[in-house]
């Protein structure tokens, strides 16, 4: 058994704590919050998986460093936006353990991907990118669920598959770190459309070809970056893709959908409540396709509906009438 350290006290960091403590492990999450830890510790519950029971061993702590100090295995659980500044809270004390992280997106200053900002921060940590279709709220009461652990360093792969894997949760390895994390990551504005295209009254046909080609869009970009096209088409590119776009349970659909019926961003923030990585990427991932020259026509229609005042139904119309295409 090991001793977790779980960096975020968000919905998805309570469900991996769970799933975590159900196999056995000591669990230590951290929060920058003194009520979430309260809610843990005193009601064993997650503010944000209200069907979810936490074990007894799992604790929860406001300071880092007895968090990090402690643990054999770090698994980083923010929003992509606080990656950087949280890896510098704790980077010291970071000696032989292992990180996996489990965030999605972007840094949206520098256009870096997580492992970028990883490998910058800390050049000398054995690191991986855990990820996949995987809803918190499903992993929590133990539907099963298959995700991915990226990485180039062989003792990362095999601890992190055989420290969380059983009937539950079942972990595939990968090689192609930028790959997998950036399908977890573009996939979250696709769904934003998904959303949108709901909110529309437009049927399955629409969502259909907006999954699929917004799967070209991702690879396209991911092979210009450096990745593997092949990833594309596993867990966590179309993998992804299905259970954000056709799920309630996604925050980015959820997000879409407040847009679509005509809410601000500010107003659409305020109605889900928890961060929404495709609204905080979506301008990353339109500077990205300019940076290496890639064509992503859903993606600049949604920036432009976002930033530029843009109908969504004109986006639609803009999308179908763009000029002939062989597939």
């Amino acid at each position: 058994m090991k001793k977790i350290a779980i960096i975020g006290s968000g919905s998805w960091g309570c469900a991996l704590a769970i799933h975590s403590a159900n196999l056995g492990n000591e669990i230590k999450i951290w929060s920058f919050s003194e009520e979430e830890a309260n809610i843990i510790n005193n009601e064993k519950k997650c503010k944000f998986l209200p069907e979810a029971k936490m074990p007894e061993n799992i604790c929860c702590s406001t300071n880092i460093k007895e968090v990090v100090t402690w643990a054999d295995i770090i698994l980083h659980v923010t929003p992509s936006k606080f990656v950087r500044e949280t890896i510098k809270k704790y980077k010291m004390y970071v000696k032989d353990q292992i990180l996996a992280v489990c965030s999605k997106g972007f840094e949206a200053d520098t256009l870096y991907t997580l492992s970028e900002i990883v490998e910058e921060e800390m050049p000398n940590v054995k690191y991986g990118i855990f990820c996949g279709p995987s809803h918190a709220e499903e992993v929590s009461i133990q539907i099963p669920t298959a995700i991915v652990i990226a990485s180039k360093n062989n003792e990362v792969l095999h601890t992190i598959q055989d420290t969380f894997m059983d009937e539950h949760l079942r972990i595939y390895t990968s090689t192609d770190v930028k790959g997998v994390e950036l399908g977890a990551a573009l996939k979250n504005i696709i769904a934003f459309c998904a959303g949108i295209a709901v909110e529309q009254k437009l049927g399955d046909n629409t969502l259909a070809a907006l999954i699929t080609r917004g799967l070209k869009e991702i690879t396209n970009l991911g092979v210009a970056m450096g990745a593997n096209k092949e990833t594309f088409y596993g867990l966590t590119g179309l993998g992804d893709l299905i259970v954000t776009c056709l799920s309630e349970h996604s925050r980015n659909r959820r997000a879409g959908r407040c847009i679509g019926r005509g809410l601000t961003l500010e107003e659409t923030k305020k109605e889900i409540g928890m961060t929404i990585e495709s609204v905080d990427n979506i301008d990353v991932a339109h500077a990205l396709a300019e940076k290496y020259n890639v064509e992503m026509p859903i993606v600049n229609a949604v920036y432009d509906v976002l930033y530029n005042g843009l109908k969504p139904h004109d986006a639609v119309i803009r999308l179908m009438t763009r000029e002939k295409k062989s597939e």
